[in-house]
């Protein structure tokens, strides 16, 4: 395995503990418990983990909610408080108010964005023609 030092923090325990926030953000991650698997301390494991991504543990984690937040209201119907629940907020009002900080748009209005920025796919007329003549023929 690569071991590689990155700004202190050996590469293998910056992937480890990124593996751990992204495969647990629907509860709540504390520091002590991020730094236990590196089994650093908690000042030590944020000083070094700040320095190998450039952001706080705190910060990282909020992010990657941020990020799988913005996925789920992309991709899915659920509704937003649920949205909030999956991805490791308690309250929709807080999940509201950090989504708003970090895209600029509440939640509902970045869903609604991504529906308008997507139309449906429209066949073309030619297209339509073609694939009705076919399907006759396959059926025989």
């Amino acid at each position: 395995m690569n071991n590689a030092v990155v700004g202190g923090l050996p590469e293998s325990k910056v992937r480890r503990v990124i593996a751990f926030i992204e495969n647990n953000l629907h509860r709540q991650l504390r520091l002590e418990e991020l730094a236990a698997i590196t089994h650093m301390s908690p000042y030590h494991f944020a000083r070094l983990f700040k320095r190998a991504t450039g952001i706080s543990p705190h910060r990282f984690v909020v992010r990657r909610r941020i990020d799988a937040a913005t996925a789920l209201l992309t991709e899915s119907t659920s509704s937003i408080s649920s949205i909030a629940r999956a991805v490791g907020f308690s309250t929709a009002s807080h999940f509201a108010t950090t989504v708003r900080r970090m895209t600029g748009m509440t939640p509902s209005a970045y869903r609604a964005r991504r529906v308008v920025a997507e139309p449906p796919v429209e066949t073309p007329p030619g297209a339509a023609a073609d694939a009705d003549e076919t399907v006759p023929t396959l059926l025989k």
